[in-house]
């Protein structure tokens, strides 16, 4: 008997972006992520919903959603999830993603209904509603959702507050991993996880063909760009988003600015710097521990070389450098400024982080130097530089956690499809272990075979190790839990009277006029050869000319002028009494005339 685990991404199925992962497991519906798509301004930009339910009847269907941080592709969809399709079930994720995440989807409200006009988009009403409806767990803190659903959080490093959750129901388990790095970085720690060995680990695949280079050699390539543009006059736009990245690179920048006491003019997004420095105070148990252990007597975060930018600033003459949001230029100030400073050849834009298909940074990183805006079109003069700076796991990162996790099997989403099959043929060829790559709507079935739970004592414990695969003895009920006993402890604990099952298998040899003890001469060659080189052991031939191996006796007999081969052996040899059977019964008269 098996019990299927179904896997139907709703989005980032082959794809990067509205990240949403539906799993049922032991009569569990278990939704991972709600985003939305970066790269769509239709309602492509959702997860299909309708898939699973009708709108208002989300929380028949979904036992738990399980958001893994705040970037708006992992939870940019939960208000219209939450509010239109009313789903009122569990919904988890991190204090961080708490605090941070309507904010961002306010801000993404804003743009998308206040400045392009969209009418069926969810309200701040909405937003503040979802969000009341939230419980937050802690890294390494285990909750039980209900009865069935137990839910633990790992750290995952890429951004403030993500997680990595380990959902188990019954004997079945789940570990999502949403997005993870690694890596440790300047602010934030490395990804962690124990060997908690789920039956299905469910992996981002973003860098799934990309091994980056030292961390050391990125940070100095890019300083000697940002460098040499503001020394030849020049303005440096670099795309983030408001928390993660934009922390780590200013870090970098502020410190570079200090040793090489610039003054040219460093700036970052009104607003943001303000609301990070207060997030890394109140989640200062998120950051790494050179952050933790300096922040009483210095915050990292209070810069001297980085002001606030004012929209006033994007005209400015002489050179200065600018952190703006979004990180994709799909809209906000870093597609203004962008706009504003495409035409001058002495300008740059460095795209630090992974772009969305469909966003100008994609564009732009494929080559593209006519764009479309909705003013019209425009031309790029200005030098485009991609420097991965983001906060996902490469390939060799991805292995790494499958190695530490020791799943039983592998899903990748959140990737491009290419780049999976790569993965997948280094997965298999690592760990031998089934890997998949469903696309959005496509339905994966992952047998697992049911498990049962039993207790024993130390002495049947240290038996079964030593036995291998195959242990004889007895399950038995005891207060509403199963317990396994040795035929032993059964005899002794139970008073059960221990019986002795015996099977016989007789040959009879009518055209064979040999002498018994010659046939068990010949038998004893033969048989030996064959069942050794089995690997079942050796037949010893005792003085009164019959054939032993543990339990399994042979004789041969006269019975009505005939010679007659008798086998016997008890149900604990049976491996090797069944192969002798076997034999014979195929040989025959072959094998003692041979």
């Amino acid at each position: 008997m098996t019990s299927d685990i179904k896997i139907v991404p709703l989005g980032a199925g082959q794809d990067v972006g509205r990240s949403c992962v539906l799993v049922s497991m032991s009569g569990k519906n278990i939704m991972f992520d709600c985003g939305m798509h970066m790269g769509y301004q239709d309602e492509r930009r959702f997860p299909d919903f309708s898939y699973i339910c009708q709108p208002g009847g989300a929380t028949d269907v979904i036992d738990c959603l399980i958001i893994s941080h705040f970037h708006l592709d992992h939870c940019g969809s939960l208000p219209y999830f939450t509010e239109k399709f009313g789903y009122n079930g569990p919904l988890i994720m991190t204090a961080p993603t708490r605090a941070i995440a309507p904010i961002l989807l306010e801000d993404y409200r804003k743009i998308t209904v206040d400045r392009y006009g969209e009418t069926d988009f969810f309200t701040t009403q909405q937003i503040k509603q979802c969000i009341k409806k939230v419980r937050t767990i802690r890294v390494h803190e285990t909750i039980q959702v209900d009865k069935d659903i137990n839910v633990k959080c790992y750290y995952a490093g890429h951004v403030l507050g993500a997680g990595m959750f380990l959902v188990k129901v019954g004997n079945q388990s789940v570990l999502y991993t949403g997005d993870y790095n690694m890596t440790p970085d300047r602010h934030l720690g490395c990804a962690w996880v124990d060997r908690c060995n789920p039956t299905v680990l469910i992996s981002e695949s973003t860098y799934a063909t990309t091994i980056r280079d030292s961390k050391r050699c990125r940070e100095r390539d890019f300083l000697k760009k940002v460098y040499n543009v503001v020394e030849a006059g020049g303005k440096v736009l670099i795309p983030v988003f408001a928390l993660g990245r934009a922390q780590e690179l200013c870090i970098l920048v502020e410190e570079f600015w200090e040793r090489m006491n610039l003054k040219v003019p460093v700036y970052f997004c009104h607003g943001l710097t303000e609301k990070a420095t207060n997030y890394y105070k109140l989640f200062i148990t998120w950051t790494n521990e050179k952050i933790k252990s300096t922040f009483v007597n210095r915050n990292m975060f209070d810069f001297k070389h980085i002001s606030v930018f004012d929209r006033s600033y994007i005209n400015n003459p002489g050179p200065m450098v600018v952190f703006a949001t979004p990180g994709m230029l799909h809209s906000g100030m870093s597609l203004n400024i962008f706009k504003a400073w495409c035409h001058d050849a002495k300008n740059m834009v460095i795209m630090p982080g992974y772009c969305v298909a469909g966003t100008m940074g994609h564009k732009l990183l494929n080559g593209s130097r006519k764009m479309e805006t909705d003013k019209g079109s425009i031309t790029v003069n200005m030098q485009v530089e991609y420097l991965s700076f983001s906060a996902h796991a490469d390939a060799k990162g991805i292995l790494q956690l499958i190695k530490n996790c020791q799943p039983k099997n592998v899903v990748l989403v959140h990737g491009e499809e290419r780049k999976m099959t790569f993965l997948m043929e280094k997965i298999t060829d690592q760990f031998q272990i089934p890997s998949f790559k469903p696309a959005n709507g496509e339905q994966i079935n992952i047998p697992c075979q049911p498990q049962v739970s039993a207790t024993m004592s130390k002495e049947t414990f240290k038996a079964v190790r030593s036995a291998g695969n195959q242990f004889d003895g007895l399950l038995v009920r005891r207060n509403n839990q199963l317990v396994l006993l040795s035929k032993e402890e059964a005899v002794q604990q139970l008073g059960l009277k221990p019986h002795t099952l015996n099977l016989n298998y007789k040959l009879c040899l009518s055209g064979l006029n040999l002498e018994g003890s010659v046939i068990m001469e010949r038998l004893h060659s033969q048989l030996s050869s064959i069942i050794s080189d089995q690997k079942l052991g050796t037949f010893k031939r005792q003085h009164d000319g019959t054939l032993h191996l543990n339990s399994v006796h042979i004789t041969c007999r006269s019975e009505g002028g005939r010679s007659v081969v008798h086998v016997s052996w008890n149900v604990e040899d049976e491996p090797i009494g069944k192969a002798v059977s076997e034999i014979l019964e195929e040989c025959g008269e072959d094998l003692i005339t041979n």
